[in-house]
């Protein structure tokens, strides 16, 4: 009877062609490669020892059964041979560092200390002098080895032996870019690289408490941001008369290696609510060139910056009788002061040329006169130090470092005093009308317009 039950059972077993047999064809190729992993014995060894001979015989015709009856669904025997496989391949996982299998070799991360170079590094490796001089010789085709800089992060992997011989240094220019010296023998080898990024898309936004700074890195947000809009709105919004109930929201992308965060790569459009005004910032590319427009495809960029430098407070206004903190009596202040650390850089508002650059008698200190066009020049006092290459007669660009703020002269404290004469005689520098640059090109406006429309959908202030 249990004969004909048994005979029965695996008749109806190999017609029906059950979920069943499908999924124990696949158990078994699991539990199979499971054993031979942990094990290291055969399936058919263990069972032989622990089921008898009569189940074990049922299980070896119901899974020849099930085989034979999934042999015209090559999908799923395509699918479980990929899942056996992975388990067998996955008995020993691979550690790669920089591309480097480093699974019989040592690692050890390290930051270059100060007045350290190449040579004491490979020094410490019981590199010779000849071989220093090919490592030398093998970065120079990648890397400026005197650009080695103190606090940036190398690697070195060496062998699990006594002397702990060096076979990779891996340098990390930036949070981007690194360089591996390889050493094998007589033979050093060198490449440059670059680490995978990953681009993060963001909608940001925020309300003005005391500074757009403060509004941006207290939510958590990354300080780049602010720098990114300060620089694409400086021409129209004066950052040093933001008031509280300002706004902006703005939809980026970040960059990032691993968890590392590298950069933002771009301003895809952005909004900033002040003065009760909209400014729209939308990007267009001109002649191969991305510049910044508002709403009517005029240019965000101006003849002349809204101020000479970033993130500081405006300490003494433009006036026609003030009281001197150092003289202790009252006289005109034809200029705006800017109260900022000492040494933070100062930029020219526009395009001109140095018409003056030296120190001021009356107690100006160090300063620097540029004159941008026939009716417009600027001045700039109280400098600690010139930038480099900064002389009389020196052409400028906007936004080109001239300097940077200092207590030189008749001051109190490290400030900026900016003046701006319109025709020869000063005027408010907070008052100054600034013409703007070329619009949108009217054969491209449609095309404009197109973009604007999309991009203005993420910039509704909810």
């Amino acid at each position: 009877m249990s004969k004909f039950l048994i005979g029965g059972f695996l008749a109806k077993m190999t017609t029906e062609k059950t979920d069943f047999c499908k999924k124990r064809d696949t158990i078994i190729g699991v539990v199979d490669a499971l054993l031979s992993l942990l094990f290291r014995i055969h399936i058919k060894s263990l069972t032989a020892r622990i089921v008898s001979p009569t189940i074990y015989s049922l299980l070896l015709l119901s899974v020849t059964s099930c085989t034979n009856s999934n042999t015209t669904n090559g999908n799923n025997n395509t699918e479980k041979s990929s899942i056996i496989d992975t388990i067998k391949s996955s008995k020993h996982v691979h550690q790669i560092i920089y591309g480097i299998d480093v699974d019989s070799l040592d690692h050890e991360n390290y930051s270059v200390k100060n007045g350290e170079n190449l040579s004491d590094i490979l020094t410490r490796y019981n590199i010779d002098r000849k071989h220093i001089a090919k490592c030398d010789s093998a970065i120079s085709k990648v890397f400026d080895i005197k650009k080695l800089r103190a606090g940036n992060n190398y690697c070195v992997i060496t062998e699990q032996d006594s002397l702990h011989t060096l076979r990779h240094l891996i340098y990390d220019i930036s949070p981007i870019e690194y360089f591996i010296l390889s050493i094998n023998g007589d033979n050093v080898t060198s490449l440059k690289n670059r680490h995978k990024i990953i681009e993060r898309e963001r909608v940001a936004e925020g309300v003005i408490e005391t500074s757009l700074w403060n509004a941006v890195v207290g939510q958590g947000l990354q300080w780049e941001l602010a720098m990114k809009l300060s620089d694409i709105y400086a021409w129209n919004i004066d950052f040093f008369g933001l008031q509280k109930g300002d706004m902006f929201k703005a939809k980026y992308t970040e960059r990032w290696v691993d968890t590392t965060f590298v950069g933002i790569d771009s301003i895809k459009c952005a909004m900033f609510y002040h003065d009760n005004r909209e400014y729209h910032a939308i990007p267009f590319d001109i002649n191969g060139k991305t510049e910044y427009f508002d709403n009517d495809g005029n240019s965000l960029r101006k003849a002349f910056l809204k101020a000479p430098l970033r993130y500081s407070r405006i300490s003494s206004k433009f006036t026609h009788s003030r009281f001197h903190p150092v003289l202790k009596i009252r006289r005109p202040h034809h200029g705006v002061d800017y109260a900022a650390p000492k040494g933070t850089p100062v930029m020219s508002i526009g395009d001109g040329k140095v018409v003056a650059k030296g120190w001021d008698k009356k107690g100006g200190g160090n300063y620097i006169r540029i004159q941008h066009n026939s009716v417009y020049s600027t001045v700039y006092m109280h400098l600690n130090g010139f930038a480099k290459g900064i002389s009389q007669g020196s052409n400028i660009k906007q936004s080109d470092l001239i300097g940077y703020v200092g207590s030189t002269g008749t001051a109190t404290g490290p400030h900026l005093d900016f003046r701006v004469y319109k025709n020869g005689r000063p005027i408010d520098p907070l008052k100054l009308e600034s013409p703007s640059v070329e619009p949108v090109p009217s054969d491209s406006m449609a095309k404009f317009t197109v973009k604007r429309d999309f991009l203005l959908k993420d910039l509704r202030i909810d």
